[in-house]
């Protein structure tokens, strides 16, 4: 089995109990070790990652987690992670501390036969959106692509591994737990297939370049649509709230599933 899961935000400040949050999500991935042959997390499976030039204490809690997929790799399973908007920011230590493959960009990989594009999902617009959304939505993409623009620029980015953690992790941890809190108490729904973005922007690639499956993160709704007669989109939840995640069989087949 190949096994897909995101948006897992380890470590919010916005959660009750982080500590049985994090068990939650290593009993899944014990169960998935059963039978996985590869575990892709598409991102934001931090609520925040920054690697310092300076040792971190606060990685300690992570460290079950951890500690379980660095034996799923000795297992012989491939994990692969995908960079989030959440935890973006990782210089090669998570790679060291467990082994996974790290993506810094979306890809295309084959999998039982079929084409699958992975991609946690931030910063992917069909290129028509500025005739698509009314100007206040245009405003808000804006905001977000200069943000974005200014979380992937190498000066920022280097600057802020220069500050103690214990600074730039009040910074950041408490800046996720806005995030989060704003999103639990308004979640933004799915908007429908002429307006959801990851749906466009896969219904916009199929035009050139087909895919068996799109599989994204970074919306935290689940969705599994069928966008032509062989491709279909799947987002793919959370493992915070709706603990949703999708399995591929040795077919090839893949179908949504939820953490019971």
């Amino acid at each position: 089995m190949i096994y897909f899961l995101s948006d897992l935000h380890l470590g919010s400040l916005a959660f009750e109990n982080r500590v049985v949050h994090q068990n939650k999500v290593i009993s899944l991935l014990n169960e998935m070790g059963r039978d996985a042959s590869a575990i892709y997390l598409l991102g934001d499976v931090f609520d925040f990652w920054h690697e310092y030039y300076w040792p971190d204490r606060s990685k300690k809690q992570f460290e079950p987690l951890l500690k379980v997929i660095r034996n799923l790799v000795k297992r012989g399973i491939k994990v692969h992670f995908f960079i989030g908007n959440h935890d973006m920011w990782t210089y090669g230590q998570l790679c060291k501390k467990t082994g996974m493959i790290i993506h810094y960009t979306p890809c295309t990989v084959t999998l039982k036969g079929k084409s699958v594009y992975l991609a946690h999902g931030d910063g992917l617009l069909p290129s028509y959106y500025e005739r698509l959304y009314p100007p206040q939505i245009v405003k808000k993409i804006h905001s977000f692509i200069r943000l974005r623009s200014v979380f992937h620029n190498p000066i920022p980015r280097f600057l802020y591994r220069c500050m103690p953690p214990f600074i730039g992790n009040a910074i950041g941890y408490n800046w996720a737990k806005s995030s989060r809190l704003k999103e639990m108490a308004n979640p933004l729904a799915y908007k429908g297939e002429d307006k959801e973005e990851l749906v466009l922007y896969a219904k916009e690639m199929e035009e050139n370049y087909h895919h068996d499956y799109y599989i994204f993160g970074h919306r935290h709704i689940d969705l599994d649509l069928q966008i032509n007669p062989s491709s279909r989109v799947i987002i793919l939840g959370d493992c915070f709230k709706l603990f949703t995640y999708a399995q591929m069989d040795h077919d090839g087949n893949l179908q949504l599933k939820t953490v019971n």
